[in-house]
């Protein structure tokens, strides 16, 4: 059976579990409002449904509360910073103010950012570039798991990599493509896992290799003891963007690939590349403010297909989801539900079911 939750209450009771966690009043704020605005955003893969694996990931040691992240190398227009396993929420968040702050003087930013701890939802560091001007584009790598298979192959070697890249549109909302290289987010397989549903064909391989349609194989251990895989967008062209992202997010960033035995710990490592753009400083600001909007609006009078309501760009839905989930709550499935009980168990408090 499902609860549903005020946004607020959410937000409140698994800011309590972070400062049980160890972290700061501040820290833990920061981290439950950013996991609850994925679930408000219609992305409950990203949401409270990762606080159990948080939690786990203290108490194991992979993650640190309340670190901050360190600068490797200022270079003017390039930085490298590292993350130092704190929560992505926060280090994520201090890395793109510095990064911002440089492209606003010198018009641009190439920040590469090691060894954080889950990074969580990549659209919200676009929609911080984006409420500053900035043009962001984001390549990021997942040091967990290897939960997707390349494309021809039949185990997992890599991780979900996301990309996004965030555009403001004058006068609009703006434009934030935000999407995991693999055909869905591992953490929507949780999630679906959670509920006791069956997904569509096509996004699954078994322990075998073999399609599938139960998300519990790449959630929880199989029969053997293996796992199975997710498989990447667009066939050859998403995995050849999901190496992109390995290479890019990982390699560049000196945060390290994949090529090695899964870790035996909770902890989620992200690394992320980012390019930030002043357009006011490349001299084309004018132009954007002109055609980026009217090219969205040219978008949205394309005539409906059966089914649809209206053409959509990227940034829409998630607008829509969290007016709705503000105003009716968000829903939160009974297992995922009785996970983060038990996390709250864990460093002793108690939240009833």
């Amino acid at each position: 059976m499902q609860k549903t939750i005020p946004a607020q209450e959410l937000r409140a009771q698994c800011a309590r579990i972070f400062v049980a966690t160890g972290s700061s009043a501040e820290e833990a704020e920061k981290v439950a409002a950013n996991l609850v605005m994925a679930n408000l955003s219609g992305h409950d893969s990203h949401g409270v449904g990762m606080l159990p694996r948080y939690v786990d990931a203290v108490l194991e040691g992979g993650l640190t509360p309340n670190a901050k992240v360190k600068t490797v190398l200022d270079a003017g227009a390039l930085l490298s910073l590292n993350g130092q396993h704190g929560y992505g929420q926060v280090v994520g968040e201090q890395a793109m103010a510095l990064g911002m702050a440089r492209a606003k003087e010198q018009g641009s930013c190439i920040l590469a950012l090691a060894e954080s701890h889950h990074l969580g939802r990549i659209g919200h560091f676009a929609e911080m570039a984006v409420a500053q001007g900035l043009v962001s584009l984001h390549f990021v790598n997942v040091m967990t798991r290897a939960v997707v298979a390349p494309w021809g192959g039949t185990d997992g070697r890599f991780g979900t990599n996301p990309c996004c890249i965030g555009v403001p549109l004058k006068g609009q909302p703006p434009f934030v493509l935000d999407f995991a290289t693999s055909r869905v987010a591992q953490g929507k397989m949780r999630v679906a896992h959670n509920q006791g549903k069956s997904v569509q064909p096509g996004l699954l391989i078994d322990e075998h290799g073999q399609p599938t349609t139960n998300p519990g194989v790449v959630v929880v251990p199989q029969a053997n003891g293996f796992f199975g895989a997710l498989m990447p967008f667009g066939e050859h062209k998403g995995y050849g963007m999901a190496v992109a992202c390995e290479l890019l997010g990982g390699a560049l960033t000196g945060g390290g690939t994949w090529h090695k035995q899964a870790p035996v710990g909770r902890a989620v490592y992200n690394s992320m590349l980012t390019i930030l753009i002043d357009p006011a400083k490349l001299g084309t600001q004018e132009a954007l403010e002109t055609e980026a909007p009217a090219f969205a609006e040219w978008l949205r009078q394309s005539p409906p297909a059966d089914g649809v309501q209206a053409v959509q760009i990227a940034g829409e839905p998630e607008r829509r989801a969290r007016v709705e989930r503000e105003r009716d709550g968000i829903e939160i499935d009974a297992s995922t539900w009785e996970e983060i009980v038990g996390a709250a168990a864990k460093v002793g408090l108690s939240l009833t079911n």
